[in-house]
C-alpha cells in the first residue's frame, strides 16, 4: 500500500517531489484554488472547527483519519489507488493488451474532454451549496455538508493533477479554466446543466446528493475501467470518498420520510395542508422534488445513441461500470441494444442500435436501477406506517433536454402527450414557486448539539461511532 506524504506542501502519494516541473506547476495553481475556496466555498465558516475525515492511505482498511479541522487548513492533495499488477485493458479494440501509463497521442483530445467535464462538476457542486450552512437542520448535517465540500475540492485536485501531469500546456490551461467557470454564471457557466441549478434548501441538497452524486458514481466507475491507468487509479480512490456523498443523500431523504410519517401519525392525517401546518414535508411535495432532480440528472449521461460513446468505448477510454465482472462481451463489436424512441407521430417505437453506440443508455439503465433501491426502502417505511402512498421515479423519457426524447412532452410514465396538456400538468409534477417558498420557510438553522429541525428526524447513528449529540462543528 502506498502512503500519503503530508510533509509536502501538496500532500500526495505520486512521488511529486521527484518531478520538480510538475510540482512547481501545481504549487502555482494551489493559491488560485485557495482563493476560489475562500470566495465560493463555505467561507462564512472559515474559523469553525469541523470534525472531518482526511485520507491517510488509499486502501479500503483504515484509510481515513478523523479530527477537528478549520476548512481553510484542510490538506487537499493528490491520491491514486495502488496499481494493479499486470493490469490489462478490459474492453474495446485493444482488449487484453497492457494498460497505458501515458495517453496515446491519437486519444488526447477525447481523454482531455472527459477529464475536464468530470473535473468541472467538482467545484460546481461546492459553488451550488455555497450558502447552505446558514440553514443547517443540525450540527450533524452541517458537518456532512462540509465533508462533502472539502472532498469535492479534493476531487478537483485529482483531475487537475491528471491534466497537469499528462496533458502539458493544454492541461495547464484547462486547469485554470476549471476555476474560471462558476455555477449559474451567465457568461461562464459550468459545462453540464444540472451543475448550474441553484441549491437553496436542504431538500434540494439531499436530492442532489442522492441523484446527481450517484451519476458521479457511475461516471467515476466507468473511468475507473479506463485503459489509461493513472486515470483509472485516480477514479478508484475518488469512489471511496464519493460513497459518503450518496449516503448523505439517501439517509437525509429517509430521515425526511420518517419525520413526515411521525407527523402524519400525530395529526391523524396524510393531507398535505395538515402536514405543512406542523412544519414537515408532505409526501406529494417530496415526490415533486424527486421528479425534478432525477429528471435533471438523467441528461448527464448524454444521448441514447452516441458516436462519441462508441468511440470512447472502442478506444479503451471509458468502459462500463464493473466491466470485468458484470459483462461477458468486452469488445461489443457485433452486439446490439434495443431503445425506445419517439415515432414522430405521438407514439413510441423500438429501435435497435449497435451496442457501442448505446453505451450511454447502458450506463443510464444501471443508474436508474441503483436509484430505485432507496425508493424501495422509503416505500417500505411508508407501508409499515400504514399508508398507501408510493414514491416513484418518473420515466427516463420525462423532461429530457438531450437525446431522442429531448423536448418531447410526456407524462410522468413516459407516455407522449400534447404540449398543452404537458404545460398544464407540469405545476403538479415539479416543485412550484409556492412549494419552494414553503420549503425555504422550513430552513431555520439549528446548531445546538443533538437538536434537529422539526422537518427531519435524527440519524440512527453519529459519525465515526460518535453520538448524534456530539459537537461536530464548533462555531467559533
Amino acid at each position: 500500500m502506498s502512503t500519503i506524504d503530508y510533509s509536502e506542501k501538496i500532500p500526495n502519494n505520486v512521488d511529486l517531489a521527484n518531478d520538480r516541473t510538475l510540482q512547481r506547476a501545481l504549487e502555482h495553481w494551489q493559491p488560485r484554488f485557495l482563493e476560489w475556496w475562500k470566495e465560493l466555498g463555505p467561507n462564512d465558516f472559515a474559523n469553525s472547527d469541523v470534525y472531518l475525515r482526511t485520507a491517510v492511505g488509499v486502501d479500503a482498511q483504515g484509510w481515513a483519519h478523523y479530527g477537528a479541522v478549520k476548512m481553510p487548513d484542510y490538506r487537499w492533495g493528490i491520491f491514486l489507488a495502488d496499481p494493479i499488477a499486470d493490469r490489462t485493458i478490459g474492453f474495446g479494440d485493444s482488449f487484453g493488451q497492457p494498460v497505458w501509463q501515458q495517453v496515446p497521442g491519437e486519444f488526447r483530445s477525447q481523454f482531455r474532454r472527459l477529464i475536464v467535464t468530470q473535473g468541472d462538476t467538482e467545484p460546481a457542486s461546492v459553488e451550488q451549496q455555497h450558502r447552505l450552512g446558514h440553514t443547517c437542520p443540525s450540527l450533524y448535517d452541517l458537518r456532512n455538508l462540509f465533508q462533502i465540500n472539502v472532498e469535492e475540492g479534493r476531487h478537483l485536485w485529482a483531475m487537475v493533477y491528471i491534466l497537469h501531469a499528462y496533458f502539458g500546456r493544454d492541461g495547464r490551461e484547462e486547469a485554470e479554466e476549471l476555476l474560471a467557470r462558476h455555477s449559474g454564471d451567465v457568461d461562464k457557466p459550468r459545462i453540464l446543466g444540472t451543475f448550474n441549478e441553484p441549491i437553496e434548501d436542504w431538500l434540494s441538497f439531499f436530492c442532489f446528493c442522492y441523484f446527481t452524486d450517484r451519476d458521479g458514481k457511475f461516471q467515476l466507475k466507468s473511468l475507473a475501467e479506463s485503459s489509461f491507468d493513472p486515470l483509472a487509479r485516480t477514479c478508484r480512490f475518488m469512489l471511496t470518498e464519493e460513497a459518503h456523498h450518496m449516503f448523505v443523500g439517501e439517509t437525509g431523504l429517509g430521515r425526511i420520510v420518517r419525520r413526515t410519517l411521525e407527523v402524519m401519525k400525530e395529526v391523524g392525517s396524510d393531507g398535505p395542508e395538515a402536514i405543512r401546518r406542523r412544519g414537515a414535508v408532505d409526501l406529494p411535495l417530496l415526490q415533486r422534488y424527486l421528479n425534478f432532480w432525477f429528471s435533471s440528472s438523467l441528461d448527464l449521461f448524454g444521448s441514447e445513441v452516441s458516436s462519441n460513446a462508441a468511440t470512447t468505448f472502442a478506444n479503451g477510454i471509458k468502459g462500463r461500470p464493473d466491466e470485468t465482472t458484470q459483462y461477458q462481451d468486452h469488445v461489443c463489436a457485433d452486439s446490439s441494444f434495443e431503445i425506445e424512441v419517439p415515432d414522430g407521430k405521438g407514439g413510441i417505437i423500438k429501435d435497435t442500435s449497435p451496442m457501442r453506440n448505446a453505451m450511454n443508455e447502458v450506463l443510464r439503465d444501471a443508474y436508474i436501477r441503483d436509484c430505485e433501491i432507496g425508493l424501495k426502502r422509503w416505500n417500505m417505511q411508508i407501508k409499515r406506517a400504514g399508508y398507501g402512498f408510493e414514491l416513484k421515479l418518473p420515466s427516463n423519457r420525462f423532461r429530457r433536454s438531450i437525446g431522442a426524447w429531448a423536448n418531447i412532452p410526456t407524462d410522468l410514465d413516459g407516455r407522449p402527450i400534447d404540449r398543452e396538456e404537458y404545460d398544464r400538468s407540469m405545476p403538479g409534477w415539479l416543485p412550484s414557486e409556492s412549494d419552494r417558498d414553503y420549503v425555504k420557510s422550513l430552513m431555520q438553522r439549528v446548531v445546538e448539539p443533538g437538536k434537529m429541525a422539526a422537518w427531519i428526524a435524527p440519524p440512527e447513528r453519529g459519525v465515526n461511532n460518535l453520538p448524534v449529540d456530539y459537537e461536530y462543528v464548533r462555531l467559533n
